[in-house]
């Protein structure tokens, strides 16, 4: 997108010790992240500020050739005084179904839902239960950045040194750990399959460290670049997705599940409803619902789990699967819906 169009995006404000509000922008080709940081001070009027410090930065943009583009409906309360071109909602999850989620979001997301043009929704599931709320909605599920993580692929013998000394068969997960995934399920697992290493990557959000299951053949091995996932990816024998079923899960759309495919990772899922279908039942994902479910997909598996012949069917079901293309289709759906904008 950014090709032919100069980005901005706007991060999560920063509280730290500073005089006054500031803009830290990071630009690079038309891309251009803007971090707001804030005193300490305005933490309890952090929105005003924010709306103070946005109206100043699009003092120097023209906002009949603008496009809004928002992730969370919480923007609203510093931006939704203006009015872009364009409005888009991108709605990647339920997000007020998630812990702690702020009480005002439902209400936001009414507005919002009101003020788009636009929607686009960030799998099946979550476009089936808001397609009557507005007349331009579109699912668009998770993609893949196939080059990255086919990289795993011819990676087998290159593991990072955190994970080197950890046994076979090793079973990852990279992700944020937190009140969706199933403690309960790994815990069981492990107790049962001591010979099996669970290798977990990611940071602990929202839910107590100390509540993670503590045994020797679970590895918690932290936070990893992006860059490094394929590293770690290579060196595994199964991927899990062991997400409870629950509300904050009822509608995801989890982005691990072709990337691990793209690794050439066999994969081990609980049964998310955009993991079923198109994925699972017995297609390319293993979909498990309890700890004796889970070992007898790992068992059979490790027998015959990476054969070609299931490999093959795995790259002819992600052939079209791309970032790119999901951005063609989403600018074109943007392009008609200006189109039609500027018809009426």
């Amino acid at each position: 997108m950014s090709a032919d169009k100069q980005v901005y995006y706007i991060e999560e404000p920063i509280f730290c010790d500073i005089a006054k509000p500031e803009y830290i922008m990071t630009a690079r080709d038309k891309v251009t992240v803007i971090q707001p940081h804030l005193p300490e001070a305005n933490r309890h009027n952090s929105n005003q500020v924010l709306v103070e410090l946005l109206d100043s930065f699009l003092q120097s943009i023209n906002l009949e050739d603008t496009a809004f583009w928002y992730y969370t409906p919480m923007a609203l309360l510093f931006s939704g005084h203006h009015k872009a071109r364009v409005t888009i909602y991108d709605c990647m999850d339920e997000l007020a179904a998630f812990k702690f989620a702020p009480a005002e979001l439902k209400n936001l997301e009414e507005e919002l839902m009101s003020k788009a043009d636009v929607v686009f929704t960030g799998g099946r599931s979550l476009y089936n239960a808001k397609k009557d709320r507005h007349a331009n909605i579109h699912p668009f599920p998770s993609s893949i950045d196939k080059n990255h993580f086919s990289q795993a692929r011819n990676m087998a013998t290159v593991t990072p040194l955190d994970q080197a000394n950890i046994p076979h068969p090793r079973i990852g997960f990279f992700g944020v750990i937190d009140e969706r995934f199933d403690i309960e399920l790994l815990d069981n697992v492990a107790t049962e399959k001591p010979d099996w290493h669970f290798v977990v990557i990611g940071p602990v959000v929202k839910i107590d460290p100390a509540s993670l299951p503590n045994k020797h053949n679970i590895h918690y091995l932290g936070i990893k670049s992006y860059t490094d996932l394929p590293q770690y990816l290579g060196g595994w024998d199964i991927a899990m997705i062991p997400f409870q079923i629950n509300e904050s899960t009822k509608f995801i759309s989890p982005t691990k599940t072709p990337e691990y495919l793209t690794a050439g990772v066999p994969v081990i899922s609980t049964p998310i409803e955009d993991v079923i279908e198109p994925y699972g039942n017995g297609k390319h994902v293993h979909i498990v619902s309890c700890a004796q479910e889970f070992i007898m997909a790992g068992e059979e598996i490790l027998t015959d789990g990476r054969s070609d012949a299931w490999l093959s069917g795995v790259d002819a079901f992600l052939a079209t699967n791309s970032w790119d293309n999901t951005l063609t289709n989403m600018l074109s759906r943007i392009k008609e819906t200006m189109l039609h904008i500027n018809n009426n």
